[in-house]
């Protein structure tokens, strides 16, 4: 930029010189007048005397330094105070989004407002089929022979319930009876080696109250085997059906709902906007019809199953819990310790306590230090 200035400079005294010469060779009388050849006036034009008869070489066009300029955008002076010295920048429209994260959002959007759309109309259906169902304006489907079972299911649930509720009080006492005949036990041995003329009657009786103690501990193994299998066929096995059955009639009733409504169209007089209703009332009640279809075969299949599982199950928790209990009150301690090991029972000894964290993060953490110590190295 200085130097373009510097050229336009140039140009300028170059041309003061040529109109001088000019002057001094027409006749130099007005010399005097301007303060001789040499001299150049104050402004940067020069006026032409009238009987000039050489003609005046017209000046060079002095070139600007060009910037670049981007239509549309304001042009910023190099000059102007508040631009910057060698770089201007112009000025540019806001740049919007990418099209594609804006693309993305709007599906995103239309998605879930298409979900609440979707689940506020099926919302809508079911809870009037259910008026219409309790009001009598409305039937509803029916399989006789799979709603029989479904209220067995229900009844069994609730019977197997008191059952466990019931076995977990005789648990729960008998724990406190086997403790009460430990600590008498104690307190009769103690009395044994305190009294010399009653020792071989104390004796004899913490002897008895030890040896039922120790029955009582087994007992108390089958008895908590027992409840923790109807448990887990009560509250988790039955269970599991039941949230299946759930399903089952909440498809129940979007299917009674969706053929409520095609009934009510095909009712209807025919036009073209009653036909394309007609049409998508038709699609939404066979999608729902094959899931109501599918679920209804679920639930009988679960329903069978659950059966055979719940007779063989209780068939192996009544032997037991009959044998065991028959065994210990008789005072057959071989039949009661045959019956454990018969299922499998394992006891854990009244005086073994659980391991402390010591005890227990120690031995891991020497063998994850031995284990990387004879690991091959790569």
């Amino acid at each position: 930029m200085d130097g373009d200035l510097s050229e336009g400079g140039m140009q300028t005294v170059a041309l003061n010189e040529a109109v001088s010469a000019a002057i001094s060779a027409s006749g130099g009388g007005d010399s005097h007048h301007h303060g001789g050849p040499n001299s150049l006036p104050n402004s940067g034009t020069q006026s032409q005397p009238a009987n000039a008869t050489s003609p005046i070489p017209t000046p060079r066009p002095t070139s600007l330094p060009q910037y670049p300029h981007t239509p549309g955008s304001a042009y910023t002076s190099p000059n102007s105070a508040n631009s910057p010295a060698m770089s201007p920048i112009p000025l540019a429209t806001p740049t919007t989004p990418g099209t594609e994260n804006g693309a993305a959002l709007v599906r995103s959007n239309s998605s879930k407002m298409e979900t609440i759309k979707t689940w506020s109309i099926s919302t809508y259906k079911c809870t009037k089929q259910l008026l219409s169902e309790k009001l009598g304006k409305s039937s509803r489907t029916v399989d006789a022979e799979l709603e029989g079972q479904i209220e067995a299911l229900r009844d069994t649930q609730r019977k197997y319930s008191q059952i466990l509720r019931l076995a977990r009080a005789l648990s729960s006492h008998f724990f406190h009876v086997v403790q009460t005949q430990q600590q008498l036990g104690d307190a009769f041995a103690d009395l044994a080696q305190k009294s010399p003329e009653l020792q071989e009657e104390f004796i004899y009786n913490a002897e008895t109250q030890r040896s039922l103690t120790k029955n009582g501990e087994t007992l108390l193994g089958a008895l908590n085997f027992f409840v923790s299998s109807v448990n887990t066929l009560c509250n988790k096995t039955m269970e599991d059906t039941l949230l299946t059955v759930k399903l089952y009639e909440g498809a129940r009733i979007e299917y009674d709902a969706y053929r409520s409504d095609l009934e009510l169209l095909s009712q209807q007089p025919r036009s073209e906007i009653s036909s394309i209703k007609l049409e998508e009332a038709q699609r939404n009640f066979s999608g729902h019809k094959a899931h109501y279809d599918r679920l209804r075969a679920d639930v009988a299949i679960k329903l069978k199953f659950l059966e055979e599982n719940k007779v063989k199950v209780m068939h192996k928790q009544l032997l037991l819990f009959h044998n065991a209990v028959s065994a210990y009150f008789s005072g057959n301690q071989t039949a009661l310790e045959a019956t454990l090991k018969q299922f499998n029972i394992k006891l854990r000894s009244p005086n073994a306590t659980s391991p402390s964290w010591l005890e227990q993060s120690v031995p891991e953490t020497f063998q994850t230090i031995f284990g990387s110590l004879n690991s091959p190295t790569k």
